[in-house]
């Protein structure tokens, strides 16, 4: 007879084979369209970090009208229609400003992120039977300091579907290292993804899927969904931050440093570290520079104003962005350096 002590055993066994069935079940559901993890910006210097993908045009406008509470996640947020019929997820709390600020880094670097913006004041009527939000939406509907994102058919969100950094169609091509390097960059711990979701009834997976049809063909495009975790210190549970820029400044330091031997040591701490870490090479960093070296001080300026940053905070960040950028930077150069001297001796 099976012991109690042979259960968490049996469990996990039986987790990871209902995480296998589901990416292959995925696999079969998504198969009649093209999946893309990066799209080419262009020249991301000449991107608006002000309004970021949507654009001035796309920007929500007043009046709001409630919907209904969104109680996934942890941090309040409710669902309104604007002026022009177009919906929107409010979100308020630490993660409103690194979640709009991100978003505009990793569309300057060619990867899908929802339009969002970053609304000081408003009011939102008609709001009613609250709870997280209750603090944050007054009587009169009045509220400050909130993220806007834009829920649209296209490309449409799709629930219940997700993915792994451990399993999906871009394992070790450069966009995916590139991904990956920009969640390090920004800090971002909170990098669960479909072997989390098991077991949840609620989503617990940061990794999506959008379904698009702009182009006339169908296209699946892979994003991670939430940078809301971002731009403070990396860690575990009683050590991580969000958007906090003194703690993200310390942290700098050791963001990364370059082995002689071109090895490369992060410093990041975080959700499956290993799997965010292994891998990456200074090639994969070279080829990210072609895009995120590109984006020049002016441009984070703009975006962390534009995310609610005050003018310290704003400068506290740039500085610290751009020292690891530079790390980045140096690393490719020691490599070519380690690898000019190897070739003199041969």
């Amino acid at each position: 007879m099976l012991t109690s002590r042979y259960f968490p055993r049996i469990l996990a066994t039986l987790t990871i084979l209902a995480t296998i069935v589901t990416i292959a079940a995925q696999k079969d559901r998504l198969s009649a369209g093209e999946k893309i993890l990066w799209t080419d910006p262009g020249d991301p210097s000449t991107l608006d970090f002000q309004y970021g993908i949507g654009g001035s045009e796309r920007q929500p406008q007043p009046p709001f009208h409630f919907t209904d509470e969104d109680l996934t996640g942890t941090s309040p947020k409710v669902n309104v229609t604007d002026g022009r019929g177009a919906i929107w997820n409010v979100k308020w709390g630490r993660e409103a400003r690194p979640s709009t600020f991100c978003t505009r880094l990793a569309w300057a670097c060619g990867y899908y992120a929802e339009p969002e913006y970053f609304v000081r004041e408003g009011r939102i009527e008609r709001a009613h039977g609250l709870k997280r939000a209750r603090d944050r939406i007054r009587h009169d509907g009045s509220f400050v300091n909130a993220r806007f994102q834009l829920r649209s058919d296209t490309p449409r969100f799709l629930a219940g579907e997700s993915w792994a950094w451990t399993d999906n169609p871009f394992l070790k091509t450069r966009e995916f290292q590139g991904l990956r390097i920009l969640m390090l960059l920004v800090s971002n711990w909170d990098t669960k993804d479909a072997r989390d979701q098991e077991g949840h009834r609620s989503p617990n997976t940061n990794l999506a899927i959008f379904e698009d049809n702009s182009t006339g063909s169908l296209r699946y495009l892979y994003a991670n969904a939430d940078w809301g975790a971002s731009m403070g210190k990396w860690g575990g549970t009683l050590t991580w931050t969000k958007w906090d820029c003194k703690g993200f400044a310390e942290e700098t330091a050791d963001f990364l440093k370059a082995g002689s031997d071109g090895s490369l040591h992060w410093g990041f701490e975080g959700k499956h570290r290993k799997d965010m870490v292994r891998g990456i090479t200074t090639s994969d960093i070279q080829w990210l520079l072609q895009y995120l070296g590109r984006i020049t001080d002016d441009q984070i300026r703009t975006g962390l104003t534009a995310s609610g940053a005050t003018s310290d905070e704003t400068e506290c960040f740039a500085r610290a962005l751009r020292q690891r950028i530079d790390k980045l930077q140096q690393a490719v150069q020691t490599t070519r350096i380690t690898q000019e001297r190897h070739s003199k001796h041969h």
